[in-house]
Protein backbone atom coordinates (compact mmCIF):
# COMPACT_ATOMS: atom_id res chain seq x y z
CA UNK A 1 0.00 0.00 0.00
CA UNK A 2 2.87 2.38 0.83
CA UNK A 3 4.43 1.71 -2.61
CA UNK A 4 1.21 2.57 -4.40
CA UNK A 5 0.93 5.79 -2.39
CA UNK A 6 4.53 6.79 -3.26
CA UNK A 7 4.00 6.00 -6.95
CA UNK A 8 0.80 7.99 -7.01
CA UNK A 9 2.58 10.91 -5.34
CA UNK A 10 5.38 10.81 -7.94
CA UNK A 11 2.83 10.66 -10.74
CA UNK A 12 1.20 13.79 -9.43
CA UNK A 13 4.45 15.71 -8.83
CA UNK A 14 6.35 14.90 -12.03
CA UNK A 15 4.08 16.75 -14.46
CA UNK A 16 4.54 19.90 -12.37
CA UNK A 17 8.30 19.51 -12.71
CA UNK A 18 8.20 19.61 -16.53
CA UNK A 19 10.89 21.78 -18.10
CA UNK A 20 10.07 25.45 -18.31
CA UNK A 21 10.98 27.16 -21.56
CA UNK A 22 12.58 30.57 -21.25
CA UNK A 23 10.85 33.43 -23.02
CA UNK A 24 12.18 34.24 -26.46
CA UNK A 25 11.41 36.77 -29.14
CA UNK A 26 11.86 37.36 -32.83
CA UNK A 27 13.83 40.14 -34.43
CA UNK A 28 13.51 41.41 -37.97
CA UNK A 29 16.17 43.64 -39.45
CA UNK A 30 14.75 45.74 -42.26
CA UNK A 31 17.58 46.91 -44.52
CA UNK A 32 17.09 50.18 -46.41
CA UNK A 33 19.28 52.20 -48.75
CA UNK A 34 20.92 49.36 -50.71
CA UNK A 35 22.66 50.67 -53.82
CA UNK A 36 22.40 47.36 -55.67
CA UNK A 37 21.16 43.79 -55.34
CA UNK A 38 24.61 42.35 -56.08
CA UNK A 39 26.36 40.12 -53.56
CA UNK A 40 25.31 39.43 -50.00
CA UNK A 41 24.19 41.20 -46.85
CA UNK A 42 26.23 39.88 -43.93
CA UNK A 43 24.85 40.38 -40.44
CA UNK A 44 26.47 40.00 -37.03
CA UNK A 45 24.08 40.11 -34.07
CA UNK A 46 25.77 40.08 -30.68
CA UNK A 47 25.05 40.74 -27.02
CA UNK A 48 28.78 41.05 -26.19
CA UNK A 49 30.08 44.65 -26.32
CA UNK A 50 33.71 43.54 -26.64
CA UNK A 51 32.88 41.53 -29.78
CA UNK A 52 31.06 44.30 -31.61
CA UNK A 53 30.99 44.90 -34.54
CA UNK A 54 32.87 41.89 -35.88
CA UNK A 55 31.59 39.02 -33.71
CA UNK A 56 35.14 37.67 -33.59
CA UNK A 57 35.50 34.91 -30.97
CA UNK A 58 31.86 35.31 -29.96
CA UNK A 59 30.38 31.84 -29.66
CA UNK A 60 26.92 33.20 -28.87
CA UNK A 61 26.80 35.67 -31.76
CA UNK A 62 24.29 35.03 -34.49
CA UNK A 63 25.56 35.60 -38.00
CA UNK A 64 23.68 35.40 -41.22
CA UNK A 65 24.39 35.93 -44.91
CA UNK A 66 21.49 36.56 -47.25
CA UNK A 67 21.21 37.65 -50.88
CA UNK A 68 21.48 41.43 -51.21
CA UNK A 69 18.01 41.56 -52.74
CA UNK A 70 16.49 40.24 -49.49
CA UNK A 71 15.85 43.27 -47.32
CA UNK A 72 14.21 41.55 -44.35
CA UNK A 73 16.43 39.34 -42.17
CA UNK A 74 14.66 37.40 -39.42
CA UNK A 75 16.07 35.94 -36.22
CA UNK A 76 13.87 33.67 -34.09
CA UNK A 77 14.11 32.31 -30.55
CA UNK A 78 16.43 35.01 -29.21
CA UNK A 79 16.69 35.26 -25.44
CA UNK A 80 15.79 38.66 -23.99
CA UNK A 81 18.72 41.04 -23.57
CA UNK A 82 20.65 43.90 -25.09
CA UNK A 83 21.91 43.37 -28.62
CA UNK A 84 23.64 45.29 -31.39
CA UNK A 85 23.75 44.42 -35.08
CA UNK A 86 26.41 45.23 -37.66
CA UNK A 87 25.77 44.71 -41.38
CA UNK A 88 27.89 44.91 -44.49
CA UNK A 89 26.85 44.85 -48.13
CA UNK A 90 29.44 42.42 -49.45
CA UNK A 91 28.90 43.28 -53.11
CA UNK A 92 31.65 41.00 -54.41
CA UNK A 93 30.84 38.12 -52.00
CA UNK A 94 34.40 37.81 -50.68
CA UNK A 95 33.27 37.54 -47.01
CA UNK A 96 34.82 40.84 -45.89
CA UNK A 97 34.29 44.58 -45.96
CA UNK A 98 36.57 45.89 -48.68
CA UNK A 99 38.39 49.13 -47.88
CA UNK A 100 40.67 51.60 -49.62
CA UNK A 101 43.19 53.12 -47.20
CA UNK A 102 40.85 52.26 -44.33
CA UNK A 103 37.77 53.75 -45.98
CA UNK A 104 34.96 51.25 -46.67
CA UNK A 105 34.32 50.62 -50.37
CA UNK A 106 31.19 48.60 -49.64
CA UNK A 107 28.07 49.45 -47.69
CA UNK A 108 27.75 49.10 -43.94
CA UNK A 109 25.11 49.76 -41.31
CA UNK A 110 24.34 49.33 -37.63
CA UNK A 111 21.25 48.87 -35.50
CA UNK A 112 19.76 52.19 -34.36
CA UNK A 113 21.67 53.92 -37.22
CA UNK A 114 24.14 55.78 -34.96
CA UNK A 115 26.25 58.64 -36.33
CA UNK A 116 29.51 57.48 -37.87
CA UNK A 117 32.82 59.16 -37.12
CA UNK A 118 36.22 57.57 -37.57
CA UNK A 119 35.69 53.84 -37.28
CA UNK A 120 32.63 51.88 -36.25
CA UNK A 121 30.35 53.02 -33.44
CA UNK A 122 30.64 51.56 -29.98
CA UNK A 123 28.23 48.85 -28.86
CA UNK A 124 26.30 51.26 -26.64
CA UNK A 125 25.50 53.50 -29.64
CA UNK A 126 23.97 50.60 -31.59
CA UNK A 127 22.43 48.58 -28.75
CA UNK A 128 18.74 47.92 -28.35
CA UNK A 129 16.79 45.95 -25.79
CA UNK A 130 14.94 42.87 -26.94
CA UNK A 131 12.23 41.58 -24.66
CA UNK A 132 9.75 38.81 -25.31
CA UNK A 133 7.83 40.67 -28.02
CA UNK A 134 8.81 40.60 -31.70
CA UNK A 135 10.73 43.68 -32.78
CA UNK A 136 11.93 45.31 -36.00
CA UNK A 137 15.15 47.28 -36.34
CA UNK A 138 15.52 49.34 -39.50
CA UNK A 139 19.12 49.68 -40.65
CA UNK A 140 20.06 52.12 -43.38
CA UNK A 141 23.11 51.09 -45.39
CA UNK A 142 25.79 53.74 -45.83
CA UNK A 143 28.24 54.02 -48.69
CA UNK A 144 31.31 56.26 -48.63
CA UNK A 145 33.01 55.29 -51.91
Amino acid sequence: MARIGAGLLLGVLLPAAAPVTSPAASLEIDVAGMRSARGLIRVCLTAEPKNFPGCVDDKRAVTRSVPAGQHIIRFDDLPPGKYAAALIHDENSNAKLDTLMGIPREGFGFSRNPPIGFGPPRFVAAEFALGTVAQTQQVTMRYIL
